[in-house]
This record gives C-alpha cells, structure tokens and sequence, in this order.
C-alpha cells in the first residue's frame, strides 16, 4: 500500500524545522521529489510512495539534519536559468547572486542588439553558475571563467562543458596578461567572509564550502583588492567592475573601488531582500567600450 505522502512530509517537516534547516517544509518536499523522480509540482499528485522509497528518503532527511546541504543531497542546484550539476568540493551557488548576474545579463543583451561582442571574464567561477548564466541569456558574448582550486575546476568544466564558455585553471593573481586591456565586463563572487566570523557561517557553508570560497583575510576583503586590481589591469575604457560582497561590506567595496584611481561611477547595489549585495563601476578612459553609458 505505501505510505501517504503528506503524512511523510509533515514527519520530514517536523524533523527539518527542530534540527534547525532554514527552510524545513521545502527541503522535505524537494527531497520526496527528488526520491520519487519527479518535479516538485508532481507531488501534489501523488498520493503514498513505497517502501523503498520511504527508506532511501529517510537516509536523506537525517543528513539534511545534519546540515549536508539540500543540493549534495540532490546533486543539483538552479541558478538563475539554468541548472547546475554541485557536490562535494564546490561553493553551492546561492539566490542572492542572481541579481548581480541580471544586472550584467541586461547590459551585454544591450551590447550584442547593438552588434557589439563582448569579452566577459569570471573570476572565480566555482561551479560555473554565473559563467554558464551569462553564455545562456547573452549568447553573442565571449566568456572566460577562472577558477584556482583544481576540484572546483572539475565541477565547472562539466557544468560548462557544450556551452562555449573556456575555462581557466589558474589563481586570479597569476592571470597572464593575455587579456589585459580587452575585456568588457569582470564580474566575481568571491569569498569575502572575515577569518574571525568563522562560527558564525551556517552550517551547510561552514562545514561543506570549500575554504577557498569563504574566507579572505582577516576583515573579508583581500580577495577584493586583488579582484580591484587585476580588473584595472583586464578591462578596456569604459568597460565594467561587478562583484558580490556581504551585507555588511558596501562601504568598504565602494571605498576599495573609489580609492583605485582607475574607476568611475561606483556604485552599490541590493538584492531582493533590501541588503547591500554588490558593487559595480566603470574602467576610466578617454575610449568607450561596447558596455560604456550603461553602467546605472
């Protein structure tokens, strides 16, 4: 006979919430889904799973209680438009970074309808979300992802395998200077959390990101003044600076962009929950690139 479906998603629900998960009703029912190979709308429909079924599914509840991250479990994480193969060894991307990557999506469509071919360069790609995002909602662009932890890389070369997008396997610092001057758009999340904040990282972060994703010196920024300079170095005039930071870092980036010298029209920027999320700005020149007036 099986058992009910919506009795196995309250117990799940109840057992989610108490060890602590963020999101306890969701988690349960994306994970049924994901045991019963189907999308989550599906369940709606189904009545009792199986026994087997019920088995493999309660294996997954008690490692999401122990904070192992929703997409290990599933294997998979969506980003924006598309979807993303992650696990062990590779920064899960998040939401949040999804509104930095519009605000860049909408400046290279504007670009390429008006013939331009961007070169975009990704620092720090991780498992290629963004890179992936940008070669999928503004094909007429040129994107080059750079990743330095070698684990990382493996993730991202199948995420972008068929896409176009080259990938680099290198430290942004060591980047050669074949691009210098040439670029259109940097763009980066890279880690920003102090040292010190340490026990203050979630779980599912602290525990199972890599590192290298997370942590940049002692007040969260190291990475940031390497990004600030080398993209001084990459971006042509007129070409632009993104990159994520914590919500509590926009003065600081802003401060780190305008103390450059190279770069205007600095500005932060929110995500959809009101909080200060990233910062963008323009490579100063007398020459205007194919993104140039669209930096707002």
């Amino acid at each position: 006979m099986g058992t009910p479906v919506r009795t196995v998603i309250a117990e799940a629900t109840g057992r989610l919430s108490a060890a602590g998960v963020p999101s306890p009703d969701t988690d349960a029912r994306l994970l049924l889904a994901h045991v019963a190979g189907v999308e989550p709308s599906r369940l709606l429909i189904m009545d009792r799973i199986d026994d087997d079924q019920l088995q493999r599914y309660r294996e997954l509840i008690i490692r999401r209680e122990g904070r192992e991250p929703l997409q290990h479990l599933t294997g998979r994480a969506f980003f924006r438009h598309v979807e993303l193969a992650v696990g062990p060894g590779v920064f899960v991307p998040r939401p949040e970074t999804e509104v930095m990557t519009g605000w860049a999506v909408e400046r290279l469509q504007k670009s390429i309808m008006d013939g331009g071919r961007p070169l975009v360069i990704e620092l720090g790609t991780g498992s290629g979300a963004i890179a992936k995002a940008l070669a999928d909602e503004a094909p007429g662009c040129t994107v080059i992802a750079v990743e330095r932890d070698h684990r990382a890389a493996e993730w991202a070369a199948g995420n972008l395998a068929g896409t176009g997008v080259e990938l680099i396997e290198s430290d942004m610092a060591d980047l050669p200077g074949d691009w210098d001057g040439r670029c259109d758009l940097v763009i980066s999340n890279p880690p920003y959390i102090p040292l010190e904040a340490y026990e203050s990282v979630a779980p599912e972060a602290r525990d199972h990101d890599p590192e290298l994703a997370l942590y940049s010196g002692a007040d969260g920024l190291d990475a940031i003044r390497v990004l600030t300079s080398l993209a001084a170095r990459l971006l042509k005039p007129g070409g632009l600076l993104a990159t994520e930071h914590s919500d509590l870092q926009g003065e600081a980036v802003v401060a780190i962009f305008a103390g450059h010298g190279g770069f205007g029209s600095v500005r932060d920027h929110q995500d959809l929950t009101g909080r200060s999320r990233f910062t963008t700005a323009v490579r100063d020149g007398s020459a205007g690139g194919p993104l140039a007036g669209w930096a707002e």
